[in-house]
């Protein structure tokens, strides 16, 4: 399945655990010896009452995450398509919460996110030496990226979407260092769980364009949770009001957030979800 070209492998587990390890997840993930993917998406069985299933989510390099956005969408695509749930609207478990999924008649997807988080230790995010600049009381926070100073520090706002992301503004997504800062900022030191490095232009307070480096992955087509992240940027340092189009190389996405006095407001993204094929494969003991 695909999402604005985020792509994945979704498992049906509602029967049978099938036990992949690690390296399993990594075959299937393989673009020349498995089926080739950005995540491995697994639906499981309610884990208990008011919850219709459990969503796992593996990266490419096999590592369980805790949250993906395009991902969710494909996932109540999947369960309707394969006649697990005939319901429009389904809540389902992740890692670090519960998430609610509906279908539009129009075939695009809703999903609400949940609320943003900021507190760094929750991020997780550790707070680096250098202050902040602060625009329209929100922070970016300077990142040195090599001991040498040869990559000159770059500004991120920090927030989590049940999984963490690094958001900077920059002038031309198309020209921006993605392939050269997107690493060392996903393995900078002050994220101890490493982190999703977006890189956002904005093109008006209604339109942005965005690429994502994403952890475990690489850069991706598109990133749901990348986009909610950058809009909630966007819109804590005064630059956007929503709803917001956020244009990635893979598609738009667009993401409402009501930026309320306690930041509580839960983040809506909605955008396709397609289904390419269905098939069967045996999987190595790995």
């Amino acid at each position: 399945m695909q999402g604005a070209g985020n792509d994945f492998v979704v498992l049906d587990e509602t029967r049978q655990s099938f036990g992949l390890t690690a390296a399993q997840y990594r075959f299937l993930a393989d673009r020349h010896f498995g089926v080739g993917a950005d995540q491995i998406l697994t639906v499981r069985p309610s884990p208990g009452p008011g919850i219709d299933f459990e969503y796992v989510i593996h990266n490419a390099d096999g590592g369980e995450v805790e949250h993906c956005g395009n991902g969710a969408r494909c996932f109540v695509r999947f369960v309707r398509e394969q006649g697990l749930t005939t319901q429009d609207a389904v809540r389902v478990k992740v890692k670090h919460g519960v998430i609610e999924l509906r279908m539009n008649p129009d075939g695009r997807v809703t999903v609400n996110m949940g609320p943003p988080v900021f507190d760094p230790a929750r991020v997780p995010f550790v707070l680096p030496a250098l202050p902040p600049l602060v625009q329209n009381d929100w922070q970016k926070w300077p990142l040195a990226l090599d001991a040498d100073a040869l990559i000159a520090p770059v500004l991120v706002g920090v927030v989590s979407m049940g999984n963490p992301h690094a958001v900077q503004l920059v002038d031309d997504v198309d020209t921006a260092p993605v392939a050269t800062v997107g690493p060392l900022v996903e393995n900078h030191v002050a994220f101890p769980n490493r982190v999703n490095a977006g890189f956002m232009q904005v093109v008006s307070r209604n339109h942005v364009r965005l690429r994502v480096y994403e952890r475990g992955a690489g850069e991706t087509l598109a990133c749901g949770t990348g986009a909610c992240a950058a809009v909630v940027a966007g819109v804590r340092w005064g630059l956007l009001d929503a709803p917001v189009d956020v244009d990635t190389h893979g598609g738009r996405l667009t993401i409402s957030w009501e930026q309320t006095a306690d930041l509580r407001a839960p983040v809506y993204m909605t955008g396709p979800a397609t289904t390419v094929f269905t098939g069967t494969i045996d999987l190595p003991a790995l």
